[in-house]
């Protein structure tokens, strides 16, 4: 990939999301589906892919008080617009919440699993109002990616011509190596990747919201107070935990402010920016180097998720952390080989984290990630990298990668099975 193409990639995939972007999704879908009824919908048909559900369920929706997928379908419907992307319910207000409970009293919304497709992300919204106009949206493969828009209101766009287009609309057919990762970040003219910095700030943004309320299991905030300071000591490493942790804390329990994502995950990009930021600015790390530790640590998640896929039973911090651990091992001084030894550190760390979907404990997830990209990134500074003999471990760190990514998107299949089985009948 040339660096117009790595550019254009990293835009795609750091992007700005309001709450959980399983949700967000639905509610984007909704909002789509609405905007071709051209009217408030009476009925809403939600079929989703069980990741989708999976990681909607738990989650606390922006600006509501409440979890879940009713509420965020709703206020789609009511309030979303598609314009604004992951975004879609930023203009939610208190009033438009009450309007969304009172449409969902009228016991008009169904949602349940797919039996349309075999798509690990799939979102499929059907619309009716009184006088039986119809409409219907559908989303697929990625958070954003419309496959289908049919209504009064639009023209319609065929789902299996979408559904069937080339692998490069999801910047898979010129896979990345980390060699090429680390050679843009470190390379690229500074002008051209400064854009980068907004995910510092609206992710740092979110860590100072949550210690201004009680958010999820305020686990950042636990860690700032007197006690996790007696224990963790009032260090960089105890304020990256926080920072990151607090981040999450706001965001999973439903606080209205954006963050930026990374490959879909509003946790991922948290988690590969935060700890990156932290160190830089109490080691005293220049803004230049800070901006390619930024681009190093998100485009190493971008790259693992590649062959990964969007949504898997593998935990979307074992992918954000191992960006994070790269971008911090540059700041401590590491060069391209060290680099490599902190993915190998993570990968042999960190490998078969379960996701059992998106939630405030997501934050202790988050934090055990972060902890293990410091204690990977300080090893391999002082070239110290986990050998070939031990487990999934290869000399090649790009096969170390694709190893996580196969154990993650084909070895946890029956696990992601069985995860959302328990979810579904706990008793």
């Amino acid at each position: 990939m040339n660096n117009a193409q790595i550019i254009d990639l990293i835009k795609r995939e750091v992007v700005p999301a309001m709450g959980c972007t399983e949700p967000a999704a639905v509610a984007l879908c909704t909002a789509y589906a609405t905007e071709a009824l051209g009217a408030e919908p009476s009925a809403i048909d939600v079929k989703l892919s069980a990741n989708i559900l999976k990681n909607a369920m738990g989650v606390g929706i922006p600006g509501t008080g409440m979890t879940g997928l009713p509420i965020a379908v709703a206020l789609g419907a009511l309030v979303g617009k598609s314009s604004y992307q992951l975004e879609v319910l930023k203009d939610s207000t208190p009033a438009a919440v009450a309007r969304a409970k009172a449409w969902l009293a009228a016991g008009g919304l169904r949602i349940g699993l797919t039996t349309d497709s075999a798509e690990v992300l799939y979102i499929d919204v059907r619309c009716s109002s009184e006088g039986g106009r119809e409409s219907r949206a559908i989303i697929a493969r990625d958070h954003t990616r419309l496959v289908f828009l049919d209504g009064p209101a639009c023209q319609g766009l065929d789902e299996r011509a979408s559904l069937g287009a080339p692998a490069d609309a999801d910047g898979r057919e010129e896979e990345l190596t980390l060699r090429r990762v680390w050679e843009f970040a470190t390379t690229a003219p500074l002008e051209d990747i400064e854009f980068i910095n907004e995910s510092r700030r609206l992710n740092e943004a979110a860590a100072e919201e949550a210690l201004k309320g009680n958010y999820g299991h305020e686990l950042g905030k636990t860690l700032s107070r007197p006690l996790g300071k007696g224990i963790f000591g009032d260090t960089i490493f105890s304020h990256i935990i926080s920072a990151t942790s607090s981040a999450c804390d706001a965001r999973m329990a439903g606080a209205m402010i954006p963050v930026m994502s990374n490959s879909g995950s509003g946790n991922q990009g948290i988690a590969a920016t935060l700890p990156v930021v932290v160190f830089a600015r109490e080691n005293h790390n220049t803004e230049e180097e800070l901006t390619r530790a930024l681009v190093l640590s998100h485009l190493t998640a971008i790259y693992i998720k590649q062959s990964l896929g969007r949504l898997s039973a593998l935990c979307g911090c074992v992918v954000a952390s191992t960006g994070s651990s790269c971008g911090l091992t540059f700041l401590m001084g590491g060069g391209y080989e060290q680099v490599a030894a902190s993915v190998k550190n993570m990968i042999a760390n960190l490998a078969g984290m379960v996701c059992d979907g998106a939630k405030p404990s997501c934050a202790l997830k988050v934090s055990s990630g972060v902890s293990t990209a410091v204690l990977s990134a300080m090893l391999a500074v002082q070239n110290h990298s986990v050998s070939c003999v031990e487990g999934l471990i290869e000399d090649d760190v790009d096969r170390c990668i694709h190893n996580l990514t196969r154990l993650g998107s084909l070895g946890m299949r029956e696990t992601d099975k069985m995860v959302l089985d328990i979810m579904t009948h706990k008793q």
